[in-house]
């Protein structure tokens, strides 16, 4: 009838008493490790204009708060079993985008070798690559992260915090930081030996199956 309510009482009634929807088993959803990982993904732009502003002390706290925050990120997805799928994807790709910005930004400003910077950029690129060609093929392939590519991300991370602090707080740390590069260089060019042969590996048995 014309003026009278949309909703009758019955209506109403029975839109109260429907069932609300719940998240499905195994759909990502956010926990308190997600959150923080989040965060440091929106720490990565305002670190790289610390950087390129030259406010190398701004960046060397802000950068070890990130460092700190994946910590504590994993400690807690452990400790309390807060695991999700979304975390296992959204953690290594923080990691990836903190770390190639900061290098990219520290090689563009000229505190880092370029020569470093390539290198870094590079294994992730080919990794990638490597995946997404897999996809391509139809022979999906699924890398896990082994300790030396832990200690790759270590070595980095930890690279990164000495030379903002050396030129943030003017600390001659030459020795320690040609040691450190060193390293970073070496476990970096081992970490995509290693992700090679395991991709090689992949595609040579997927090749043999019937």
């Amino acid at each position: 009838m014309a003026g009278s309510p949309i909703y009758s009482g019955a209506n109403e009634t029975r839109i109260q008493n429907q069932p609300r929807l719940a998240a499905k088993p195994g759909q990502p959803r956010l926990s308190i490790p997600n959150i923080i990982t989040l965060g440091r993904i929106l720490l990565v732009p305002v670190v790289v204009w610390a950087i390129a502003g030259g406010q190398l002390r701004l960046a060397f706290l802000l950068f070890l708060l990130a460092a700190i925050s994946d910590g504590v990120d994993g400690f807690l997805a452990k400790r309390f079993g807060m695991k999700t799928v979304l975390g296992a994807y959204l953690d290594p790709l923080a990691d990836k985008v903190l770390i190639v910005s900061i290098y990219v930004t520290l090689g563009i400003t000229k505190v880092i070798p370029s020569w470093l910077v390539i290198l870094v950029v590079s294994r992730d690129i080919m990794i990638v690559g490597a995946i997404i060609l897999s996809w391509l093929v139809d022979r999906p392939v699924k890398i896990q992260p082994h300790k030396v590519s832990k200690l790759n991300t270590a070595a980095q991370i930890a690279f990164a915090c000495l030379v903002l602090a050396s030129y943030g707080y003017g600390i001659d740390l030459g020795p320690v930081l040609t040691v450190v590069m060193g390293l970073v260089a070496v476990l970096t060019l081992l970490s995509v030996l290693l992700y090679l042969a395991e991709w090689v590996r992949h595609m040579n048995s997927a090749e043999a199956e019937p």
